[in-house]
């Protein structure tokens, strides 16, 4: 497992914490996939009278490291100042940097993105960006502060999976050396299983989990793809062909009149 700022996981799942139905489901999920990171979102721990504390309260007993995010922001602005605001509140420097640029699909505005990579960055702030696949933005954010990237599989939500795979082996290619983290779209566990086969290090999901009949049996699911999927990178897979091979030699095969 590739190191997240200085930081190895015990495994590269990563959890949001929205939608689920009950809190006891939520920690259910996290249980039975044992994923090592909470995304997080400052809307949940906010308000004059401390609404969120129950939730964090419940993060904590997690046991997993807390990766805030700025979920919703479509500005610089506001990503910066809720990046500030997150610092406070769950104490880290960790945060998963979002300025959405277009509304329906949730695509992230990737000059608003390097921009407040920089200034977070320059603030301590240890970065995980929200971008697409696009080679050039990636090697910014990186210039930036980034050491982490974090690129869509489809629009947040969707269910997708992975819309460009060219894309997305091209970054892994090109950035070895790089976390990459696969952000958004995943819908099934093979999904997650596919993204960690092109070498990716980690998955972070929300939607697929928490909107699932059984979330906590969904997410014990990805967990187990995730598993898969970094087996088969490890165990360098054999290259696909357009012409069949016999699995079986022909030499010593007996042949008869």
């Amino acid at each position: 497992m590739r190191d997240f700022y200085g930081i190895t996981l015990a495994n590269g799942l990563m959890l949001g914490t929205a939608q689920y139905p009950s809190p006891a489901i939520l920690a259910d999920a996290f249980k039975r996939s044992d994923a090592s990171v909470a995304t997080v979102s400052l809307r949940r721990e906010s308000g004059r009278d401390r609404a969120g504390q129950d939730f964090w309260a419940l993060i904590r007993d997690l046991g997993v490291h807390v990766l805030p995010n700025t979920a919703g922001c479509h500005s610089v602005k506001e990503a910066v100042t809720t990046a500030h605001m997150a610092r406070e509140v769950f104490d880290t420097r960790w945060i998963k940097l979002e300025v959405i640029g277009e509304e329906d699909t949730l695509q992230p505005d990737v000059f608003g993105l390097v921009e407040a990579a920089r200034i977070l960055t320059e603030d301590g702030f240890q970065v995980f960006p929200y971008t697409t696949e696009d080679l050039v933005v990636a090697d910014k954010l990186l210039q930036a502060g980034c050491e982490v990237l974090m690129p869509w599989g489809a629009p947040i939500g969707s269910g997708l999976g992975l819309n460009n795979i060219f894309g997305l082996r091209a970054m892994r290619a090109h950035f070895p050396n790089t976390p990459l983290v696969i952000d958004a779209g995943l819908g099934l566990p093979s999904q997650a299983a596919a993204a960690m086969e092109l070498g990716f290090d980690a998955i972070l999901l929300n939607t697929a989990v928490a909107k699932a009949g059984d979330p906590a049996l969904m997410a014990e699911g990805f967990a187990a793809a995730l598993r898969a999927g970094q087996l088969a990178a490890q165990a360098d897979p054999m290259t696909p062909r357009d012409m069949a091979a016999p699995s079986t030699p022909v030499i010593g095969k007996a042949f008869l009149s």
